[in-house]
């Protein structure tokens, strides 16, 4: 029988997010790992233990519970990001890459056995009642979520549309209870305006199958609007931005990118290795980029700023970068679900693997967070995930992952217009508002370094 795999670049497995995309063969030139014997043994072991607590537990356990247990279990002693989906798992899966699905638009990790969350998509009945990123849910409809996988905690919060859910928020020492109503999801993942005359901005939310399409249309629409030669640029918005299709995040690099390697995604033999390169055209017409970027930043995302800033062809604001640099399959099982495993690592162009490192902007510019999310904005990135897959270089991913909803206060934005209009910024990016002893004086009158230099970039592996 003929089998397909996915290559998955999500940060997570939401509550209703998820993202597959690119088919490849599952078998390594149709050869499987031969067991040792002593692997036998184990396997002989499991079976006993398990007519043990078939037969012998004080009550009749459900057995097909207790297998799909032990394969999370294994899964999960592997990485973060490894797991089993159960047919209704799958099937919910392979709607969402179309960019809608019923849920409450949440992306959701586990840590440390507790359900966190990464972000929570744009104009979601998630986003609405005010989950925010490093929110921690304790309890749904009541119910201890400590002891429960992740895919359990998800399942729990999905459910049909108009129906209701009540989730246990915990935001650093506070505790409150929120009720969202579930809803159709449906995920514009490119949203654009105008920043004055001059500048078009683009937000890209998630990698879904629209994404390209939807930049294509924003760049012409944001060109017409303004005028081809009125444009002085275009900032690319990828903040809390967790991932989504891999051939989405190399088509959007593609549109700015002329020639050269996009990203490359490398297994455990050298044969597995792929290699992504642009084609002639740049839908930008040669402007000016600038990527904003930040501890939300995840996957997807980081391939495109990671293949932008190699080429110099975009300059990359904000905070450090998620640092998820793995590449996860999705292997159907027949009627049985489908298995998500990691089966690469991905390298920007430069050679860098991004795995628990993430990605540094060339100007690093804090932005100031509100007293009572101080503290509890930061994310702590690939490398904070317990399991991770270890990297060579020094470890150190994520970052705050605020964004101001006002983007008159949105430091980040300003700072990205003042580089992309070629004007003196009107803070000094090298202060943080937090350290400040008075952020409002220091941020308005400390005049910005026309030769900041760019952050250090995690090495190259």
């Amino acid at each position: 029988m003929r089998k397909l795999t996915f290559l998955f670049l999500g940060a997570a497995l939401g509550a209703g997010v998820a993202t597959f995309g690119v088919q490849t063969s599952l078998f390594d030139n149709g050869q499987a790992h031969a067991a040792s014997a002593d692997t036998y043994r184990k396997l002989s072991l499991f079976g006993d233990v398990f007519e043990k607590i078939r037969t012998d537990y004080v009550e009749p356990p459900d057995e097909t519970k207790l297998i799909d247990a032990a394969i999370n279990g294994m899964l999960a002693s592997l990485d973060p990001h490894s797991s089993f989906m159960d047919p209704k798992a799958h099937r919910e899966m392979q709607q969402q890459t179309r960019g809608e699905f019923g849920g409450l638009g949440i992306e959701v990790t586990m840590e440390d056995g507790l359900i966190k969350v990464v972000s929570p998509i744009d104009d979601t009945p998630a986003s609405k009642a005010g989950i925010l990123s490093n929110d921690i849910i304790t309890k749904i409809d009541g119910e201890q979520v400590q002891g429960q996988s992740l895919n359990q905690a998800v399942d729990k919060m999905r459910g049909p549309v108009n129906t209701s859910v009540k989730l246990t928020i915990q935001r650093g020492k506070d505790v409150k209870e929120v009720t969202i109503t579930r809803d159709i999801i449906k995920v514009q993942s490119v949203r654009s305006r105008e920043e004055g005359n001059d500048v078009g901005y683009i937000r890209i939310t998630s990698f879904s199958e629209q994404t390209t399409d939807g930049l294509k249309k924003a760049v012409d629409s944001l060109t017409q609007k303004i005028g081809a030669d009125k444009v002085k640029g275009f900032i690319i918005d990828l903040r809390n931005n967790p991932g989504g299709l891999l051939d989405q995040a190399v088509s959007v690099s593609d549109a700015f990118l002329d020639r050269g390697e996009i990203v490359s995604t490398r297994g455990r033999n050298p044969e597995e290795t792929q290699r992504f390169n642009a084609r002639p055209g740049d839908w930008a017409k040669g402007k000016p980029l600038v990527v904003l970027i930040n501890g939300g930043s995840a996957s997807a995302s980081e391939i495109v700023a990671g293949a932008l800033q190699d080429h110099k062809r975009a300059t990359l604001i904000g905070t450090r970068s998620f640092g998820k640099g793995s590449v996860q399959t999705i292997i159907p099982l027949r009627d049985n679900g489908a298995l998500r495993l990691t089966t690469a690592r991905y390298y920007t162009p430069s050679g860098r693997s991004i795995q628990a490192q993430g990605i540094a902007p060339d100007t690093q510019v804090f932005e100031d967070v509100p007293p009572d999310l101080k503290g509890k904005d930061e994310t702590k990135g690939e490398a904070g995930l317990k399991g991770h897959l270890k990297n060579t270089g020094d470890e150190k991913s994520g970052s705050s992952a605020y964004v101001p909803p006002d983007p008159a206060k949105d430091r980040q934005l300003i700072y990205a217009l003042s580089v992309l209009r070629g004007e003196k910024p009107p803070f000094d990016p090298t202060i943080n508002p937090a350290d400040a002893a008075s952020p409002d004086k220091k941020a308005n009158d400390g005049a910005a370094k026309t030769d900041t230099k760019p952050a250090d970039k995690p090495k190259a592996d």
